[in-house]
């Protein structure tokens, strides 16, 4: 109990379980979204908000999520994501996600973000970030996923280096647990 607040731990999700799901391939629940950038998603500069970038990111990576888990899902954490360059008014703004891995609920999702230049189609990339997702069933409780099929080894390097990630998200969220919620 912290500040008045009961924290649970999610269910366990059986081994047996998650033998009974049939492995999906990264193709499979790919994406890709392009908009036009408008004056009402842009800063005084013209340029396009931040949080409407944070927002799109959100939303791709989520409709990986949910094709790959073919269920509702959260999101859970963000990883670092830096602006790199401005994307104007009036250009469009692509992006593309996939999933690098999938866990026992969970799954990391890359979502990369693009400038696009829509006289000549030249794209340039401006952000990414890491998403994790949690799939739930219809009551709201973490669920298995299916497991990732590996085909490329440009796959298998993102699928081994997510594993890395996932542990330095977890160290730091417990960090900032008992930091924030522990009584001190």
């Amino acid at each position: 109990m912290v500040a008045g607040l009961a924290i649970k731990k999610a269910p366990r999700v059986r081994l047996k379980d998650m033998k009974k799901l049939k492995g999906k391939p990264v193709a499979e629940s790919r994406t890709e979204t392009v908009e036009v950038v408008l004056p009402n998603d842009a800063n005084p500069l013209g340029n396009l908000l931040g949080g409407k970038v944070m927002h799109l990111i959100d939303i791709a990576g989520a409709i990986v999520a949910q094709r790959h888990s073919r269920s509702q899902v959260v999101t859970v954490a963000v990883d670092q994501l830096d602006f790199h360059c401005p994307i104007r008014v009036g250009e469009h703004v692509a992006l593309r996600a996939h999933i690098t891995r999938a866990f026992r609920t969970s799954m990391e999702v890359e979502v990369r973000v693009y400038r696009e230049d829509y006289m000549t189609g030249e794209r340039q990339q401006t952000s990414s970030a890491f998403v994790t997702y949690v799939a739930l069933d219809p009551q709201g409780k973490p669920q298995a996923v299916p497991p990732l099929i590996l085909h490329t080894q440009e796959e298998k390097r993102r699928f081994r280096e997510a594993l890395g990630r996932r542990r330095r998200r977890l160290a730091l969220a417990e960090h900032t647990r008992r930091r924030y919620f522990e009584k001190s």
